[in-house]
């Protein structure tokens, strides 16, 4: 489904390299994890992969599209397949749980039909039936992230893109988010996640990536934490 060739980033005249000669493929409904120190590149992949950043050299393929060479106009299609969650829950403070959720299919065109019977199913797989009504800050790390998630799968994408998602959360609210993350990989929707958190690898025991100064240096299919 994903695959990255001799993919290369460099910024200031090449003075800075970001990635270099990083290939590799994701497979569909496979969860994949990207490991590293910060500054490692894990971040950047992921912006070559939402088309948010372009290689200087190498391409990036969704199925058999070069994602980069995707007119501007017909980008917001491709990101439509791909549902994204943050470490910082980017949360809009003004609206419910609930809300948050239906914003996101609102944007996609979805009419209040579907609206009304696919939020609550999303509320539902993250465990929150509950938590509709409540705002963000009425609700803990772990529920608000819970509520990112809802609103990353609520479109149905093919991929979910998980940057550090548990990097601020205490353990109890980490395990609960890997937990929901497999449930909706288990579900058939592929998943890459960053991290550095050894015990969320070691929970998932799946597929790990890990990069140093912009290269892969370990592609582990029994989720060794390679650090």
């Amino acid at each position: 489904m994903i695959y990255f060739e001799k993919v290369s980033k460099k910024y200031n005249g090449g003075q800075s390299v970001a990635l270099e000669d990083v290939t590799f493929q994701v497979a569909p409904k496979e969860f994949v994890s990207i490991v590293g120190h910060s500054g490692a590149g894990k971040t950047t992949l992921l912006k070559m992969l939402i088309a948010e950043d372009r290689p200087t050299d190498g391409a990036v393929y969704f199925e058999s599209l070069n994602i980069h060479e995707i007119p501007k106009t017909k980008l917001p299609k491709y990101r439509r397949k791909i549902g994204t969650v943050f470490q910082d829950f980017k949360l809009l403070s003004h609206l419910t749980a609930y809300e948050n959720i239906a914003f996101a299919m609102e944007a996609n065109g979805r009419s209040d039909e579907e609206i009304a019977e696919n939020v609550p199913q999303a509320l539902s797989l993250v465990d929150l039936d509950d938590k509709g009504l409540n705002f963000p800050g009425e609700l803990s790390g772990g529920e608000k992230q819970r509520v990112a998630i809802a609103r990353a799968i609520v479109n149905q994408p093919d991929i979910i893109i998980a940057d550090e998602p548990t990097g601020n959360l205490d353990p109890i609210a980490t395990y609960e988010v890997v937990q929901i993350l497999k449930k909706i990989n288990d579900l058939g929707t592929t998943v890459i996640m960053t991290t550095h958190n050894k015990g969320v690898i070691d929970e998932l025991g799946r597929r790990v990536i890990t990069m140093d100064e912009g290269h892969i240096v370990r592609d582990d299919n029994e989720g060794r934490y390679a650090l």
